[in-house]
């Protein structure tokens, strides 16, 4: 059963024929126990956007406060009060579904051959051809910036995908103001020096579906993320787990709030500051959990570090690396529980 399920390209096709049965012995993945600690997601931060984005100086100062206290100490939070109508938000998350239930030839057209700077890919798991394990999980990842792509198919997909992400990028650009503010920085300094309006950024639509032993598997191993900040939405199942203080987290979004978590890039110009915190997606037998990740960073050809800035009163604890080279030893590295980012971490 294990050597044949290398060949599986299509969880969901599989899942749907596999019914109740165990499941192949390469999609064990869960090298832990699913340790969480439940008491913890009571302080999982909560922004109020509406709050940060206020023109009175004295609720945003406590607002900017608060959303260094959330990208320190969890490097996670959700962000309420965004201004995405709910009605776009569900939408596309109808056609989401929808683009994962047409039949696999339709979306054989974007398959994933192993390009990381492929405009559009679909796929399973992460990369099978060089896993040694699998995860369940089907996904599509399209760039959307600086220059938009998206499927055609299925109707009206490619018109809501490029409205979202276009609402997303704006909220990202005035969380990394008041990201700048916090560090003691200009408002626009990481935005200009990092080439965020021209940044890359790219959307991802995973699908988990149930799976009948959900203890034995993961939908995604543990990672951190690349990039400044990615947004996340899902369809209400839950599966976000975040390490916190040593312990997973299941994370329970609000419903149409965004969870926002910091990227490597974000604690790497924060000198350490905020964490690009580890995360993972767990699985369950109940039922079809979809998840959209828009991941917002900075212009590709950007050389990204510590702000220099911040290097007047403290040493760099990383090394400077162009991001498209850095988004290369990311994806190779996304089989490892060790952070890309701690590669190019300064030796004490």
């Amino acid at each position: 059963m294990a050597s044949s399920s290398t060949n599986i390209s299509n969880i969901k096709v599989f899942a749907e024929s596999n019914g109740a049965s165990p499941i192949p012995s390469i999609y064990h993945s869960v090298t832990d126990t699913h340790d969480v600690a439940d008491h913890l997601a009571a302080s999982f931060p909560v922004i109020d956007f509406s709050l940060l984005a206020s023109d009175d100086p004295q609720i945003h100062t406590k607002a900017v406060d608060e959303l260094a206290n959330a990208c320190a100490d969890w490097g996670f939070f959700m962000l309420t009060n965004h201004g995405i109508p709910e009605s776009l938000m569900k939408e596309l998350m109808k056609i989401s579904k929808e683009f994962h239930d047409l039949p696999v030839e339709e979306k054989n057209e974007y398959q994933d051959n192993g390009d990381t700077f492929a405009p559009i890919r679909h796929g399973t798991s992460i990369y099978p051809p060089v896993e040694n394990v699998h995860y369940w999980r089907d996904f599509l990842k399209v760039f959307t910036s600086p220059q938009f792509y998206f499927p055609d198919k299925p109707p009206g997909y490619r018109e809501a995908a490029f409205e979202y992400s276009e609402k997303i990028k704006a909220i990202a650009r005035k969380l990394m103001q008041g990201i700048s503010e916090s560090l003691g920085l200009e408002s626009d300094s990481i935005i200009d020096s990092t080439g965020f309006d021209s940044g890359l950024h790219f959307l991802v639509v995973n699908m988990y579906p149930p799976c009948p032993q959900p203890e034995l598997a993961l939908g995604l191993p543990t990672h951190s993320d690349v990039g400044f900040l990615a947004m996340f939405i899902e369809n209400g199942l839950g599966g976000l787990q975040v390490k916190y203080k040593g312990k997973w987290v299941n994370v329970k979004p609000i419903p149409n709030s965004l969870v926002v978590n910091i990227g490597d890039q974000l604690e790497a110009v924060s000198n350490g500051r905020y964490l690009s915190a580890l995360h993972r997606a767990i699985l369950n037998n109940k039922g079809t959990r979809i998840s959209i990740v828009v991941f917002n960073g900075p212009a590709e050809d950007k050389e990204i570090g510590p702000a220099p800035q911040l290097l007047e009163k403290e040493k760099p604890l990383f090394k400077t690396i162009k991001y498209r080279d850095y988004f290369s030893v990311q994806q190779k590295s996304r089989f490892s529980e060790e952070r890309a980012l701690d590669q190019f971490r300064y030796s004490a």
